[in-house]
């Protein structure tokens, strides 16, 4: 029997992060297993999780909760049957709708093979100031499914972001549990806590485009000879465009950071190669992380996210231009 857990919250709140924590404190003696999925097409996720030691399945371009749940279907059986994991945690889309994913994993086919523990959603309190998070039916339906509601990135909160917190806390929260916390740091013991919230969550209302189940890492992979590859998507009044780079392109460390940093975007996640060995970014709005890291996938990958299209192809020409290697 496979213990699950659904890892959500909305884009920026701190999900791989947490992830990454869990992973960490994983029991020497015990399989743990992870369900990714994206909005956009590049997989930044399955890079940073790829040394984590649990097993990887990535669902690439979408939701994984829209189109009656196949491609979620296909890599949750696949996991459990081939893996046969002791513990499961999904990380759904930051733009994923729970719904038809809690139905799907307490149907009662699952029965025999699952235990459904707790929903944990990540939110960062000072997304309850911007009304296009709050009033986004996404973010609401998040926070209703969550058994417990992590609130996270404490380290960065200022006063009216704790004041906001305790409002919604008392307006919409209800008798959740709510753990504050930094880094996504928290206790794996939260993962063992029964499923409570059995309220019946609304209809989601947004559809996607089929996405296909790709195996292991990379959502997308370059072909044959090709140094690069871009990938488009949009969906749930969001937009996204992501790079894939061959192994052997390195960037300039300080243009790449630049470049991330005044992209006119909300989102930015990136896993690169740089002159000096890896670099991860994760922008959300303002909020700018780096982490240099000390083993490598096979490739870099860069993906954007913002409310509104963008000059893509203005961005991609600075983008190339950051390259240090001698271009055939």
């Amino acid at each position: 029997m496979t213990n699950v857990n659904l890892i959500t919250g909305f884009l920026g709140s701190g999900k791989t992060t947490t992830l990454l924590h869990l992973l960490a404190q994983k029991p020497p003696n015990e399989k743990w297993a992870v369900l990714v999925n994206e909005f956009g097409e590049i997989g930044i996720d399955g890079a940073l999780l790829a040394e984590s030691g649990a097993v990887l399945k990535e669902i690439p371009g979408g939701c994984m909760c829209c189109v009656n749940g196949l491609p979620m279907q296909v890599g949750l059986n696949m996991l459990l049957k081939q893996a046969k994991p002791d513990r499961l945690l999904i990380e759904p889309t930051g733009l994923g709708h729970p719904k038809q994913m809690i139905a799907m994993l307490t149907d009662a086919v699952y029965q025999p093979w699952l235990t459904l523990n707790a929903t944990l959603t990540l939110l960062d309190p000072r997304q309850l100031s911007d009304t296009r998070v709050t009033d986004n039916e996404n973010f609401r339906d998040q926070l209703a499914a969550a058994d417990i509601v992590i609130a996270n990135k404490q380290d960065r909160w200022q006063p009216a972001d704790q004041t906001a917190l305790a409002e919604w806390q008392q307006q919409y929260l209800g008798d959740r549990q709510l753990v504050r916390a930094e880094y996504g740091n928290i206790d794996p013991a939260l993962l063992d806590t029964p499923r409570r919230n059995l309220r019946q969550l609304p209809d989601a209302r947004h559809h996607h485009a089929p996405s296909q189940t790709k195996s292991g890492l990379a959502a997308l992979r370059l072909d044959h000879n090709a140094r690069w590859r871009r990938a488009l998507n949009q969906g749930q009044g969001y937009y996204a465009c992501g790079w894939i780079f061959d192994q052997d392109t390195v960037f300039d460390t300080i243009g790449l950071l630049e470049w991330a940093r005044l992209a006119p975007v909300t989102r930015v996640k990136g896993v690169l190669r740089i002159a000096e060995g890896l670099v991860s970014i994760n922008r959300q709005g303002q909020d700018l992380q780096i982490e240099t890291r000390a083993s490598a996938p096979p490739d870099s990958r860069i993906e954007l996210i913002h409310e509104n299209d963008v000059e893509w192809n203005n961005l991609q020409t600075s983008l190339l231009k950051l390259r240090l290697e001698t271009l055939a």
